[in-house]
């Protein structure tokens, strides 16, 4: 006897349609998954016949054909152990399942029957959705992940049981549903705010322009300046999330397996702090199964590079693509996949091994061969590719022991969201720049114009400090910014100062 399930897997970060075929016939016991399961999927046969007996079915006997199409994709971990059961039921006439051809499916089984949770659950949910499906048996625990999909029934399942009798119809269970406007709301506060900075006004300054173009930032100062502390609160002014951009993140951390246990949807902006012993692999993504990397866990959000020069050189060589492109392409013999990967890269590092090269009040014992080697593990390229550098100083005792409040982050936020929706507004007919840090070119030359004096001071500025073409379109995009800031259409020659002086690495360090 002949059954169908249908179920999904997934594909980058996209997913896409399996058909589960399920052959019982006579003769000698045998079981036989094909389809190019991995190993994974081949020991499912041993998880799901034991999974049966325990939770109440009779042992499959005679020779067993599962079928996993398409036969020509690769078909990878425990996510058909729950479709091949029921499809197994069906085929042996242990179970009526009339219905089954209107639901998917997706989920691993214990021994002893329960339904554990898995990747990958929203982007199979959006994809059953696309091909019509009436509703969807998942993991408890990934329910809520997949209720936000709309348009599709969503089952939480806890044991195979309880999933057999609800498609047996002996059993009745209503569609989990999520309220998104009550989970944004919840999901509102941030616990680290910029009020809790104290000083570092023209840090603060840097950033807040650095967030309102997209702009990508490096902070040197010498240890204990404040440099992580600033960063960890750079998300806290991020503009709200979308419910578009909340849904493409979290199917990024979905295929990761980074959501927790019944969170719905990724809505605070991601911020990710890799360590700096981290791989090209682990930050760009890959692995013999290829899944994100920080870059892409780090899309809509920040990633904070601390100790920059620490890193690998060929990890930070990575860093170019998805600076430049926004996704991340990785190639292998079978596949190629892609992962969306737009981020405000922000990093720090200090001005030379030990710290206190230019420090009013330590003395560096680096000699300055030394601090040239160090600032040189990081590269022009890369540095090119970060529109700000700015210097963050020592506080100073006065403003630490000052009990009032630094500006809080809200009242940022609310800043930097008016600048966004002017660019929004600029970019409307370009579906791929949203914000100024992501012109191109012939976008810069359309929608940067320079006022007489702007031009002659960055004419000088090109000249006296001898800055690449890179540079050149980096200054002229952050005045944009700055510009955009105060109101103003035209760019004036105090916005291009400005930006010039957040180029501090061209114009002190590296020349």
């Amino acid at each position: 006897m002949l059954s169908r399930v249908y179920s999904g897997a997934v594909y980058g970060v996209n997913a896409y349609a399996v058909e589960i075929e399920v052959n019982a016939g006579r003769g000698d016991s045998q079981f036989v998954i094909v389809g190019l399961p991995d190993a994974a999927v081949r020991e499912s046969k041993d998880r799901v016949c034991t999974a049966m007996n325990n939770s109440g079915f009779r042992p499959v006997f005679g020779r067993t054909t599962i079928n996993l199409a398409p036969a020509d994709i690769k078909k990878e971990g425990p996510v058909f152990d729950l479709p091949i059961a029921a499809g197994l039921l069906a085929a042996t006439g242990a179970a009526e399942l009339p219905e089954l051809d209107s639901y998917a499916m997706i989920g691993e089984l214990a021994l002893s029957g329960e339904v554990r949770r898995v990747r990958g659950v929203l982007p199979v949910t959006l994809e059953m959705r696309r091909q019509g499906k009436r509703g969807i048996l998942v993991p408890a625990d990934n329910a809520e992940e997949a209720a936000v999909a709309d348009g599709i029934d969503v089952y939480p399942v806890r044991h195979l049981r309880e999933a057999i009798d609800f498609l047996a119809g002996k059993h009745k269970m209503n569609p989990l549903k999520v309220d998104i406007s009550d989970l944004v709301e919840r999901e509102r506060q941030h616990t680290d705010d910029f009020a809790d900075v104290k000083g570092q006004e023209s840090a603060k300054r840097a950033i807040e322009v650095a967030v309102s173009g997209g702009h990508n930032i490096l902070m040197i100062g010498s240890p204990g300046a404040g440099k992580t502390m600033l960063a960890r609160r750079i998300a806290s002014i991020l503009p709200e999330m979308t419910l578009e951009e909340a849904l493409e993140a979290t199917r990024v951390h979905s295929v990761a397996g980074t959501l927790k246990s019944h969170q719905a949807l990724v809505l605070h902006r991601p911020f990710r702090s890799p360590h700096h012993t981290i791989s090209d692999a682990g930050l760009l993504g890959g692995g013999t199964h290829p899944l994100p990397g920080e870059v892409s866990l780090a899309h809509c959000g920040v990633l904070f590079l601390d100790e920059l020069p620490e890193f690998h050189r060929n990890v930070l060589e990575v860093l170019r693509q998805p600076l430049e492109d926004g996704h991340v392409t990785i190639s292998r013999a079978v596949a190629t996949l892609d992962f969306p990967s737009q981020f405000i890269l922000v990093a720090a590092m200090n001005p030379c091994p030990c710290g206190y090269a230019g420090d009013p009040k330590r003395e560096c014992r680096c000699s300055s061969q030394k601090i040239q080697a160090y600032r040189n593990k990081v590269s022009g390229p890369l540095l090119d590719r970060i529109d700000i550098h700015i210097e963050v100083p020592p506080v100073r005792y006065h403003d630490l022991s000052t009990l009032a409040n630094g500006e809080p982050s809200e009242v940022i936020r609310k800043r930097v969201a008016e600048c966004r929706q002017i660019q929004r507004e600029r970019f409307k007919r370009l579906s791929r720049v949203t914000c100024n840090a992501g012109m191109s070119t012939r976008e810069v030359q359309k929608y940067c114009t320079l006022s007489n004096d702007a031009a002659e001071l960055l004419k000088m500025a090109m000249s006296e400090l001898n800055f690449s073409a890179r540079a050149y379109d980096r200054i002229v995009k952050v005045a944009r910014t700055i510009a955009d800031m105060a109101g103003s259409d035209r760019i004036g020659p105090e916005h291009i100062s400005e930006a010039i002086q957040y180029r501090s690495l061209d114009r002190m360090m590296w020349i």
